[in-house]
């Protein structure tokens, strides 16, 4: 198979981040082709980095490339809407960093262009690529645990330095930036939609949420409870209590090691990559969800079986009902 050409949307940590990651894996099987971002010089300097031989600044290039197969697209949350339409309407695949976009009808717009254009579109949640959750799955598949009482997460750093994560203008707040990760664990394991939430939260000035905590009741009668800050660390884990036995994922969002249901220590190493430096814990991970991609187009399929198109519109609504019941409304949820 000829390698999967990829284009990156946005020259910034996480773009940064996941063509390192790339480089982990053959370059018979990828190889970044173009990269974009609002500012030319910018995307000139990430090309050098990575060796990337053409740069654009903008995105409309990008899009009309013809030598590239499959966009990344690691902007800003605002952005994502913008760029994902007009990377799936130039018939290009997208991987999007999650959040896909800010609420349900953004997605929904989203998935509507991937069906029209009969591309692959799926939300970079790459904590369901690693091989530990990959793991739990088997685990769960198998009943190993017993039916499902309880889901316990955390997800939390004082990182109130990021500036977009402080700003409604720029799509801030915890529900979209660590929210997403401990709801998309609690579908994971839960496998339904809640059937009642119930949330509470800390805003600043700016009204977007520092902090937040929420609790998802399912038919089954299981909970997931689930806490996010911006203000201070937490622990950071996630929790998973059955009938029969019980797991923790350490750190959950990009999980390497795992306390198994015997109570022992399974790890699963990340290799080495071989250009750029990391900003991000673990990003070496974000090479499974690349490799998802190349399947999945490999194979003809048009969503991820792990990240399904309904998958992100549960996981949109939870966050809307969340930012709902906290008070965090942006100018988007009106259009």
């Amino acid at each position: 198979m000829a390698p999967l050409r990829w284009g990156i949307a946005s020259a910034g940590k996480i773009s940064n981040d996941f063509c390192a990651a790339l480089t982990t894996l053959p370059e018979e099987d990828h190889v970044v082709v173009a990269v974009a971002a609002r500012s030319e010089s910018s995307a000139k300097e990430f090309a050098n980095l990575f060796g990337i031989s053409k740069h654009y600044g903008g995105y409309e290039k990008l899009a009309a490339d013809s030598d590239v197969d499959v966009v990344y697209i690691g902007a800003i949350n605002t952005a994502h809407l913008d760029i994902g339409l007009l990377m799936l309407n130039a018939g290009k695949h997208v991987l999007c960093e999650k959040p896909l976009t800010l609420n349900e009808k953004q997605t929904r717009k989203l998935i509507e262009a991937a069906k029209a254009n009969k591309v692959v579109l799926f939300e970079g949640l790459w904590s369901r690529y690693f091989p530990s959750y990959r793991h739990l799955k088997q685990r769960l598949d198998e009943k190993d645990l017993g039916d499902i009482k309880e889901v316990d997460v955390e997800f939390g750093f004082d990182i109130t330095e990021v500036a977009r994560l402080q700003k409604k203008e720029l799509g801030g707040g915890t529900v979209l930036d660590l929210g997403v990760y401990t709801i998309q664990f609690a579908q994971f394991v839960f496998r339904s939609e809640p059937i009642s939430i119930t949330a509470k939260g800390q805003l600043n000035d700016d009204g977007v949420d520092v902090q937040t905590e929420a609790e998802l009741k399912y038919a089954n009668g299981g909970v997931a409870r689930f806490k996010t800050s911006s203000l201070r660390e937490l622990t950071n884990k996630a929790n998973v209590r059955g009938s029969k036995n019980f797991m923790t994922l350490h750190m959950f969002w990009c999980c390497t090691y795992l306390t198994d249901i015997d109570q022992n220590i399974k790890e699963w190493p990340l290799p080495k990559h071989k250009k750029g430096d990391f900003f991000f814990k673990n990003s070496t991970g974000l090479r499974y969800e690349a490799e998802e991609m190349r399947r999945c187009i490999n194979e003809g399929l048009l969503e991820s079986p792990d990240v399904t198109h309904e998958d992100s519109l549960i996981i949109a609504r939870i966050e809307d009902e969340i930012r709902r019941q906290i008070g965090v409304q942006f100018p988007q949820d009106e259009e």
